[in-house]
């Protein structure tokens, strides 16, 4: 048998980190069955449905990394298929037009309310004669389509996470609508109808989804038996927590998956820790690994039962960590979008060979991408604003003097290396009695308006090749007298 999962998002919004993570996991179970990963797009809510939305979870899925063997479908595109099978099941007396209008059903749920009782149908129009139909149809009632539901049976699966799962009948709330009316007079398709017969006629094998799906895979199973289909495997993964052990909404800084990308984090890292929520490697030591390397080793025993709790500390160590082991070219790359957006010009002298100069000195000290910004402002700032530890520092006895040996000692500097500037402070050091240290922390307050940041040496260079490095000591010296 070969192994074929889905992932199959609705267009009603962007890709969300809940939905990601399950594509992750079928992903995975995927490669390491040597199986098929197939798209599909489930956009029968055609109120809510945007190309927009479409365009974003394919792009969110390449980003990620997800590429996927068939697809994507669109459901759509295979109404004609669905309908034949509502057809099928109305003319085998397993299905009923219910006029029961919307009036109704409030009074019915009211009634059921004022007895404590759990909403559900109580299947009143199961058994309508001709006449009866009709009558409804003269007074312009509008139907839907409902799938019967005995009551008395019981539904068993093996959950692949879960184990062994029994739901009855009588938990499911009353015959199932599959449809809705139209003008063809056999129904709009509804999700757990249309989803059956689409994983039906793509051959799907196992579906893998997350745990609250599990009351509408009672209701799938039924349908799978009454549309004489082999009943799939199921995996019910645990739902995506915040700290607390709530469920996680945007109230808690969770957005779509390109919302990650704006906050700094790249794709490889993010698809990494995904993976981490809810599933342990083999290897619990290890935590850093590709989607290919996590493949090789995902089972569904090693799938957890319960709630997976979002860690931002967590995401942002991982994400730390790809990118001080990612290569500079790439880390420029990524980058230098960000510089674009911050308004940051590359000219006078600032081309890709010192952009990635800048990179190797920051690159150790990002956690996020996004933290580039403000990082390496002061090299695309002529004059930068000094806090007030640097101008504290700036006004001490005897820094305006040193800081203006440096400046002179620069004068005949066209190129500068670490080893000419090491030369320059020892020559002030020995020429004016003050201490190394006086100097080095004065240069940093002069370059940098601040008491702390990257190498300072390392700064200086790069300052000084795009001629930055004198008019800052001249400012820090006016600051100074």
């Amino acid at each position: 048998m070969t192994v074929r999962v889905r992932i199959a998002p609705s267009p009603t919004g962007n890709l969300h980190i809940g939905t990601a993570r399950t594509a992750v996991f079928n992903w995975l179970f995927a490669r390491h069955h040597g199986g098929q990963f197939i798209l599909r797009i489930e956009d029968t809510d055609q109120e809510r449905s945007r190309p927009e939305y479409t365009e974003n979870i394919l792009a969110g899925l390449r980003w990620l990394g997800l590429n996927w063997d068939e697809g994507p479908f669109f459901q759509t595109e295979r109404l004609h298929f669905y309908q034949d099978a509502i057809q099928k099941l109305l003319d085998q007396g397993l299905a009923y037009r219910c006029y029961t209008t919307a009036a109704e059903l409030d009074a019915l749920r009211e009634s059921q309310k004022a007895r404590s009782e759990a909403p559900r149908y109580d299947n009143r129009h199961r058994h309508l004669t001709p006449e009866q139909e009709a009558a409804f149809q003269a007074e312009g009632r509008t139907f839907v389509i409902r799938f019967k539901i005995d009551d008395s049976r019981e539904i068993i699966w093996n959950d692949l996470v879960r184990g062994n799962m029994v739901w009855r009948g009588s938990d499911l709330g009353g015959d199932m609508v599959i449809a809705r009316a139209t003008d063809t007079g056999v129904g709009q398709p509804l999700y757990n109808f249309a989803v059956v017969l689409d994983d039906m006629d793509m051959q799907i094998t196992h579906v893998i989804r997350g745990e609250d799906h599990i009351a509408n895979t009672a209701k799938q199973i039924l349908l799978y038996e009454a549309l004489g289909a082999n009943v799939p495997e199921f995996a019910h993964t645990p739902l995506i927590l915040n700290m607390e052990g709530r469920k996680l909404s945007k109230r808690d800084g969770v957005t779509s998956i390109f919302d990650f990308q704006k906050m700094g984090f790249t794709a490889a890292a993010l698809v990494n820790y995904m993976t981490l929520l809810g599933w342990s490697p083999p290897d619990s030591t290890q935590e850093i690994f590709t989607l290919e390397e996590a493949a090789k080793g995902f089972t569904f025993e090693r799938v957890n039962k319960a709630g997976a709790k979002f860690d931002w500390a967590k995401l942002d160590w991982l994400n730390s960590q790809y990118i001080h082991n990612m290569p500079v070219d790439k880390v420029t790359d990524l980058l230098m979008p960000l510089w674009s957006e911050a308004g940051y010009k590359f000219v006078d002298g600032r081309e890709r060979p010192w952009l990635e100069q800048l990179v190797t000195l920051i690159a150790p000290s990002l956690t996020r991408l996004t933290d580039a910004v403000a990082m390496s402002q002061l090299f695309f700032t002529d004059l930068v604003e000094f806090n007030d530890e640097a101008k504290t520092q700036l006004q001490q006895d005897g820094v305006a003097a040193a800081l203006q040996g440096v400046l002179t000692g620069l004068d005949n500097q066209a190129q500068l290396e670490v080893s000419d500037a090491q030369g320059i402070i020892k020559q002030v050091v020995k020429a004016q009695g003050v201490k190394k240290g006086l100097i080095m922390r004065s240069l940093r307050a002069a370059f940098t308006g601040e008491m702390h940041g990257p190498d300072l040496m390392q700064s200086w260079l790069l300052l000084h090749e795009i001629g930055l490095d004198q008019p800052r000591l001249q400012n820090a010296i006016a600051v100074g007298k």
